[in-house]
């Protein structure tokens, strides 16, 4: 049976185990786990938080990483602005970016979630307001939620990853994770 550890990526860690490229080294998963013989299935970028799955089974992390098994990764994200109808509907509908078409997805405005401090705090502009939205997506394009807000004028100010697939982020703070073995997943 594989094994998966659920984990909770602070702001600003890398999703891979080193930094070479950087001087000095940015603080990766290494800073908050010992796993070698771990892999990260699906990565979230540098500047966003939440859910990472890290698997010992190679084919069960191209199962939740590649596009074409069409597993869902569910995001609550805070945004510049007011979202308008129109906006959800292109979100949902498909947006055009630099590398195509986005698939559809699944979006939808929400209360402020009841989330953990982040530090450094998102920045607070009194005139501009901001919302929540909840979007859902089959694919991992590199910052896709971010240029997918962008691109209808909905700059994204936080990203929280909440759950891939039936995996969900649950009470884990950030740094913490849990380690099960699990049946294989199909």
């Amino acid at each position: 049976m594989p094994d998966i550890i659920l984990l909770n990526k602070p702001f600003r860690v890398l999703s891979q185990f080193s930094d070479r490229d950087n001087d000095p080294p940015r603080l990766t998963l290494a800073n908050l786990l010992s796993a070698p013989e771990f892999r990260v299935a699906g990565r979230l970028d540098y500047d966003s938080e939440g859910l990472t799955l890290l698997t010992d089974d190679g084919k069960l992390q191209q199962q939740i990483a590649n596009p074409k098994f069409k597993v869902w990764k569910t995001y609550w994200v805070q945004v510049e602005g007011a979202p308008k109808q129109q906006a959800i509907e292109q979100l949902t509908s498909g947006v055009v970016l630099n590398d195509g078409l986005t698939k559809p997805a699944k979006v939808r405005a929400i209360d402020p979630p009841d989330l953990w401090e982040r530090s450094p705090s998102v920045r607070f502009r009194a005139h501009i307001p901001d919302a929540w939205l909840e979007i859902s997506i089959q694919e991992g394009r590199n910052r896709q939620i971010r240029r997918m807000t962008a691109a209808v004028n909905l700059p994204t100010l936080r990203l929280v990853r909440i759950a891939i697939g039936d995996w969900e982020i649950g009470n884990l703070q950030p740094g913490e994770y849990v380690k099960h073995s699990i049946g294989r997943k199909r």
